[in-house]
């Protein structure tokens, strides 16, 4: 079952890249005291994601701060060095590029989903979320192919 506005973020590591490569994040550390919008996408590199979602996001980054939020994760089911190549090519600075490798944390809040007839395997449902210290304030999660309800555009409206 899906995590739900008024549910705690699981806890979890995400894997970010550091200055000496990949290391973890914990969720708590991630989403403890601070006020974060987490979106998520079915894969790096892919058409809509880069085309859409996350250039959205890079362009909105500031407005998005201005309205209270600590810190903007994109989060896909790729490993950190693709995260980290693909924030490199959105020029996505403002945003923190986190990997959810083996999809665990995807999978503890309940929104994987099944990409193999696509040659993807199992990866993230698209969806974006607001939490406030670790409690999801807001869930938007989008119907299978389109990219509506989790823009920067929709959250700017839910902040």
């Amino acid at each position: 079952m899906a995590v739900q506005v008024g549910d705690q973020i699981p806890e979890g590591a995400l894997k970010v890249m550091g200055e000496k490569g990949p290391q973890d994040v914990s969720t708590a550390d991630m989403f403890g005291g601070k006020k974060v919008v987490l979106f998520a996408v079915p894969g790096a590199f892919t058409p809509t994601c880069s085309a859409a979602h996350l250039p959205g996001f890079v362009a909105n980054a500031d407005k998005i701060k201005a309205k209270g939020v600590d810190e903007i994760v994109c989060m896909a089911v790729n490993d950190a060095f693709v995260m980290d190549a693909w924030g490199k090519a959105q020029n996505a600075e403002e945003l923190t590029m986190a990997a959810d490798g083996s999809g665990v944390l995807t999978a503890a809040l309940g929104l994987e989903m099944d990409a193999t007839g696509f040659g993807m395997g199992v990866r993230s449902q698209r969806f974006a979320l607001i939490a406030d210290d670790g409690k999801i304030t807001a869930l938007n999660v989008e119907a299978p192919g389109q990219l509506e309800v989790s823009t920067a555009e929709a959250i700017l409206g839910a902040l």
